[in-house]
């Protein structure tokens, strides 16, 4: 059978490999040998990674006509060579995975540069997906973002047990303690009032009709040592909020040229605005990158690697992607399955099946297919096909469902008859 592959079809001629550690790196450089046509040169050198030093380190790149770096996604190490060399010269940042060196060989820095080099001219590396400066600029105002809420919440978890510590049950009541009236109380303990009368009365609106059951959630032995560790933890809630806050504007302003992708997103059941801004930090909103929807999936992972052997495939697990991606669109993907939607439809059909992570992982590849249909369109827009699509598409199949369903609870055999 013959097919068409992506293999090149000569060497990168000027090619250079970076083994980077944190205090210095190994480069090795192989290009075309001045005297005898054919061969290759090749030169390794040893650099610090302080700015003087790579900018030596570039200054002989550039004098050496070489047009493409390779380096390994070492931690945050690649970090500092990349962004001095991308102006400059075509920078690729691999995955560690695919340039092991063969085992049983021995593993030094040089031979380790030497090998990733080796590979490079040869063709057999594919480059990370790494955006322009700007979108990582963004990605890094939304990940700090979202670690500052998930500390936010620790702290809040931590301000609940403390309050269980002093078998004062308020969370059993409230289902946010952080509320306004919440924090009214909370403010009221630290103060040093201690009657639960005088603190169930600081419920507002529709908290006031839980005032006899917060009476006896309030009573407890809350104590001076309790009121110092939960002060500390609101001043730091507090803080959280604010850092947050700010972040939530400089986005807001980072993002503003992107405005009409993000309401894109935005139409999509389980996804608001924090949540789009997110997905357009990791993914960008260039998908000329990603030639099929699959692409994207598949990169995300958020779909299970092909396992084939003798003929059969066989199970396999996604594999470990963005976490950043991943936690945004499972979240996506949660809020998505408690809706009325097309989405939810899908969840419930596969969570019967497969459980509740699987059904998840298939929600997820949904809304990544649709967020690359849209941002592929700049003029289109989020249709939802309805919870009763599958049975529209398929009404014989149903039928046979409700009638089997019908026999299993009965016990019975179930005839249909046309009606009169």
């Amino acid at each position: 059978m013959e097919e068409l592959t992506e293999e090149p079809a000569e060497l990168v001629e000027r090619v250079a490999a970076l083994d980077i550690a944190k205090a210095s790196l190994v480069c090795c450089v192989r290009v075309p040998h001045e005297s005898r046509p054919g061969a290759r040169r090749q030169e390794v050198r040893t650099y610090d990674t302080v700015t003087p030093a790579l900018l030596e380190l570039r200054d002989w790149l550039v004098c050496q006509g070489v047009t493409r770096v390779v380096m390994e996604a070492t931690s945050a190490y690649w970090k500092p060579p990349f962004c001095l060399l991308e102006d400059d010269i075509e920078c690729w940042v691999v995955n560690a995975r695919d340039v092991k060196n063969v085992p049983g060989r021995p593993k030094t820095d040089k031979l380790d540069a030497v090998w990733l080099c080796k590979l490079a001219e040869r063709g057999m590396l594919r480059p990370s997906f790494i955006p322009a400066r700007p979108q990582r600029q963004l990605r890094d105002l939304t990940r700090y973002r979202r670690t500052l809420t998930q500390e936010r919440t620790r702290e809040k978890q931590r301000a609940e047990k403390l309050l269980e510590d002093a078998q004062v049950k308020l969370s059993s009541v409230i289902s946010d303690i952080f509320g306004v009236s919440g924090r009214d109380m909370l403010a009221a303990l630290i103060a040093g009032q201690r009657d639960p009368h005088a603190l169930a009365d600081l419920a507002r609106k529709r908290m006031r009709a839980k005032t006899g059951v917060l009476r006896q959630a309030l009573t407890g032995h809350f104590t001076e040592h309790h009121a110092f560790l939960l002060a500390m933890m609101l001043d730091r809630v507090d803080a959280l909020t604010a850092q947050i806050d700010t972040l939530t504007t400089r986005i807001g302003k980072a993002i503003a040229p992107h405005a009409a992708q993000v309401a894109q997103l935005d139409e999509i059941p389980g996804i608001g605005i924090t949540t789009a801004q997110e997905i357009l930090a990791e993914i960008g909103t260039d998908m000329s990158r990603f030639p099929t929807p699959g692409h994207l999936v598949s990169w995300a992972k958020f779909a299970p690697k092909a396992r084939q052997s003798a003929g059969r495939s066989k199970a396999a697990a996604t594999g470990k992607g963005n976490p950043w991606l991943g936690g945004t669109i499972g979240e996506a993907a949660t809020g998505a399955a408690r809706t009325s939607t097309f989405l939810a439809s899908r969840y419930k059909r596969v969570v019967k099946r497969r459980g509740k992570k699987r059904a998840l992982v298939a929600v997820g590849n949904s809304i990544l297919t649709i967020c690359w249909h849209l941002l592929s369109d700049p003029g289109a827009h989020f249709t939802d096909l309805g919870p009763d699509w599958h049975d529209r598409l398929a009404p014989q199949r149903r039928k046979r469902q409700l009638i089997a369903e019908l026999e299993r609870l009965s016990g019975k055999k179930v005839t249909l008859n046309d009606a009169a």
